[in-house]
């Protein structure tokens, strides 16, 4: 079996580096406040779309990005933590599956976050919004993930909080679950996936008895 989880939402909560992040880069930049709820809306989604989402004019695009990621880089480990039960769901499905990540966060950062909660290395593969042309809910993230790994005659799961990353799955023809521990409601997934849980943990437990079944 292989399974990839989605970051934020899924295993992370940034929601304060992000907000913080944002309302940074649009002080730096003289351009109008947002607020946290709409910001939040947005999240998984790449920069440049959740910018312009929030009705900022592209020319600031560029501009806004780089500070973002500047401040970012900064406070993202001091102010972002483990959703619970998290690190139990990685070491759990680390006993029965190959690990990866796809998210649309910088794969860098990604990186250093998850070396810093000391998960890393249980990952074969982590795929971030620079290592691809495409984010979420295209396909080419899972694929490019899939590319690293061996997937002959194995299950392959999708793990995320939001409809991206349901989508995602679907278009690259692998399955998926839904988590309520992060930014997607129980409506907004269930129009994409009929497996809902409410976090990693008890989906890795329900992906853990599925692989004990199927052996037996």
């Amino acid at each position: 079996m292989i399974i990839l989880f989605d970051l934020d939402g899924t295993l992370i909560d940034s929601t304060e580096a992000i907000l913080e992040s944002f309302h940074h880069s649009l002080a730096v930049h003289n351009l109008p406040s947002q607020k946290d709820d709409e910001i939040k809306s947005l999240i998984g989604y790449p920069l440049d779309i959740m910018y312009g989402n929030l009705g900022i004019d592209k020319v600031h695009t560029d501009a806004l990005i780089a500070t973002y990621k500047e401040h970012y880089r900064d406070i993202s480990r001091e102010k972002t933590e483990l959703l619970r039960n998290a690190k139990e769901a990685v070491l759990l499905a680390k006993e029965f599956a190959a690990l990866g990540i796809v998210t649309t966060k910088t794969g860098y950062y990604s990186k250093i976050l998850m070396e810093h909660f000391g998960l890393m290395e249980y990952f074969d593969v982590l795929i971030g919004r620079e290592d691809v042309q495409n984010p979420k809910p295209h396909a080419e993230p899972i694929c490019r993930a899939l590319e690293k790994m061996n997937t002959t005659n194995k299950e392959i799961w999708m793990i995320g909080d939001t409809k991206l990353d349901l989508i995602a799955a679907k278009n690259a023809d692998v399955k998926s679950i839904g988590v309520l521990s992060g930014y997607g409601t129980h409506e907004s997934l269930k129009e994409f996936t009929d497996m809902i849980f409410n976090d990693a943990f008890e989906a890795m437990k329900y992906l853990q008895k599925r692989k004990n079944n199927t052996l037996v």
